[in-house]
C-alpha cells in the first residue's frame, strides 16, 4: 500500500477538520513544538521565518535561495503537511515554475502565490502599495499549476488588490483564480468584521483562508467565527514570532539589571520549566538512548 504524500495528507485534513487552523511556524523549533502541541498542518510565512533566521523584514529583499534554507530546515523538523509563502515567485513565470519544483522536492504540502507588487512590498496586513496586472499574474498561477508532479499539491491564490484599490477588484481576483484552477484563495489586508463577513459569503464553500493578525488594527475573530462566515483555513501569523520576540527581549532585560547589580537572583521555577520544554522539542532523551543503546 503506498503511503499518501504530504499534500493528499494536508488535502484530506482540509476536508476534515472544520475549520483547519494552521499555527506559522519561522522555524525548525517552533514547528516541533507546533506538532507536539496536536495541530495537524502548520504554514510557513515569510515575514516570520525571515525575521528569526536573517532578522529581515518581509519587504521583497529576500530571493528564493534565502526562503529556501529556512524552509527546507522547518520541514525536516516536523512530520506534518504544511504550506509555504510562495512570496510573487521571486521573478518571471520561470521562477514560479523552479520555485514549485524546489518546495515540493523538499517535502512542502502546497503554497501561497501573491498578487503584490515587489517593488513597494508591504508585509502582513499592510496596505498594498500596487498589485501586478491581472494577464501577468493569470500565467505565473497557470505556471504554478502546471509545475507541480504531485496533482495533489496546493496552489492558493493570494490576492492584496483590496487595499491597493479595492474590495470588487480583490473579489473579482479570487473568483478568476478558482476559474484558473486554483485549489484556493486568499484576500489578504481584511480590515473589519464587515470586510471578513462578505469575503467569506462570497467564497463560502471553496478553500478560503483568513488571517489574523494581532499586531494590526484587524479584529480578533476565532477560528469558529471565522468558520460560520466562509473560512475554511485560518492562521494566526504573529502568534508565535511576536511572543517569541517579546520573551527574549524580557530575557535580556532581567539579565542586564542581574549584570548590574540591581537584583540579586535571576533563577527562576519559569527558566527550568522552560528548559524542560525545550529537551522535550529537540527529543534529548531519545539522541542520548541511543549511547545506551550502543
Amino acid at each position: 500500500m503506498s503511503i499518501p504524500s504530504k499534500a493528499a495528507a494536508l488535502r484530506a485534513l482540509h476536508s476534515s477538520q472544520k475549520p483547519l487552523v494552521s499555527p506559522l511556524a519561522h522555524d525548525a523549533l517552533s514547528a516541533r513544538l507546533i506538532e507536539q502541541a496536536g495541530f495537524k498542518t502548520y504554514n510557513i510565512g515569510g515575514n516570520a521565518m525571515l525575521a528569526a533566521r536573517y532578522a529581515l523584514p518581509d519587504l521583497g529583499i529576500a530571493a528564493l535561495g534565502e526562503m529556501t534554507d529556512g524552509i527546507r530546515d522547518i520541514v525536516r523538523a516536523s512530520d506534518l503537511p504544511c504550506i509555504a509563502d510562495g512570496d510573487d515567485g521571486y521573478g518571471d513565470v520561470k521562477s514560479v515554475a523552479r520555485m514549485v519544483e524546489v518546495y515540493e522536492s523538499m517535502g512542502v504540502a502546497g503554497l501561497l502565490l501573491e498578487d503584490q507588487l515587489r517593488e513597494g512590498k508591504q508585509p502582513g496586513a499592510a496596505t498594498a502599495r500596487g498589485v501586478a496586472p491581472i494577464d501577468m499574474f493569470d500565467k505565473k498561477l497557470r505556471a504554478a499549476m502546471d509545475a507541480r508532479r504531485d496533482k495533489d499539491f496546493v496552489i492558493i491564490g493570494r490576492t492584496d488588490s483590496f487595499g491597493a484599490v479595492g474590495m470588487d477588484e480583490a473579489l473579482r481576483r479570487g473568483e478568476r483564480f478558482l476559474k484558473l484552477g486554483v485549489d484556493a484563495v486568499f484576500l489578504a489586508g481584511l480590515k473589519t468584521v464587515a470586510d471578513y463577513e462578505r469575503v467569506g459569503a462570497a467564497f463560502k464553500g471553496q478553500w478560503n483562508a483568513a488571517a489574523i493578525f494581532q499586531d494590526t488594527d484587524t479584529p480578533w475573530l476565532s477560528p469558529g467565527e471565522l468558520y460560520a462566515m466562509g473560512f475554511s483555513q485560518i492562521a494566526y501569523p504573529n502568534l508565535l514570532i511576536g511572543r517569541v520576540a517579546k520573551a527574549v527581549e524580557q530575557g535580556l532585560s532581567r539579565l542586564s539589571d542581574f549584570a548590574a547589580g540591581n537584583v540579586k537572583a535571576f533563577k527562576d521555577t519559569e527558566s527550568e520549566l522552560a528548559l524542560g520544554s525545550l529537551r522535550k522539542a529537540v527529543r534529548t532523551e531519545r539522541w542520548s538512548g541511543l549511547e545506551t543503546k550502543y
